[in-house]
């Protein structure tokens, strides 16, 4: 198999074994890449979750430098219509400065997204982590948080709004959690960032410990949770070390 390292985007097919028409085309324009269609079953059972995470490494270092990239959306559409076989499932913010796909250089086809404010993990989140890797087939769970969230920002000032108090409820054990020797304050982006990240650790956590499904698949190897901070600053996705299984 070859080194994700060395791979492109659409090193989903590559990575895969798969040669021939759907795998990578070449580029008439020096540093721009024409991409091919979309994941097959058998190109997303082929990798382990960890050369699946390398990918989406290396797909925001080309997001992250500028490297030029087309994109055929259409024939992702195309080829995915009847089937999809995503190879992950990625639970991130709602922030429109943060859509996951883009920042790390993803089609259509290649993995599910769910958003919702503060990256936090409901019941309704946990059946859809679990329908899009027991059902069908995502191998990694990626939690997304990322720098000067507002989520965060309203957990820390225990904002009270309408069906939005309950959200931020889910997130104040990470606020009450975080170690922090400086002010702890919404104003105090480190701080905020901090809570953030710790944020994502427990939702990492949560879903281990409250989903059974999940946990099954995890001790078989199948799949694996993984966590990461975005920083809007830089456009640099962090990928947490693994947290230990409660």
């Amino acid at each position: 198999m070859s080194d994700p390292e060395s791979l492109g985007r659409r090193a989903f097919l590559k990575a895969a074994g798969v040669a021939g028409a759907g795998a990578l085309v070449g580029s008439a324009l020096p540093g721009r890449i024409v991409w091919a269609a979309a994941l097959t079953k058998a190109q997303r059972d082929h990798m382990t979750p960890d050369e699946i995470i390398q990918l989406m490494k290396k797909g925001n270092e080309r997001f992250r430098m500028g490297q030029k990239t087309t994109q055929d959306y259409r024939a992702q559409q195309r080829a995915s219509a009847k089937g999809q076989y995503p190879a992950a499932v990625l639970l991130s913010c709602i922030d429109s400065r943060a859509p996951a796909e883009t920042i790390m250089d993803l089609g259509i086809g290649d993995v599910f997204n769910a958003r919702v404010a503060g990256n936090i993990a409901n019941d309704d989140i946990l059946g859809s982590i679990e329908f899009a890797c027991k059902i069908a087939g995502a191998k990694v769970v990626l939690v997304m948080g990322h720098t000067a969230c507002g989520a965060i920002k309203g957990a820390i000032d225990r904002v009270q709004l309408g069906n939005l108090t309950g959200l931020l409820a889910r997130i104040q054990p990470a606020v009450d959690a975080t170690a922090y020797q400086g002010e702890r304050s919404a104003k105090n982006y480190a701080f905020v960032d901090a809570v953030a990240r710790k944020n994502v650790e427990l939702t990492m956590a949560g879903i281990h410990s409250r989903s059974a499904v999940i946990a099954e698949l995890e001790t078989q190897g199948a799949v694996k949770i993984a966590g990461a901070m975005y920083n809007l600053e830089s456009a640099a996705v962090d990928f947490l070390p693994s947290i230990p299984s409660p």
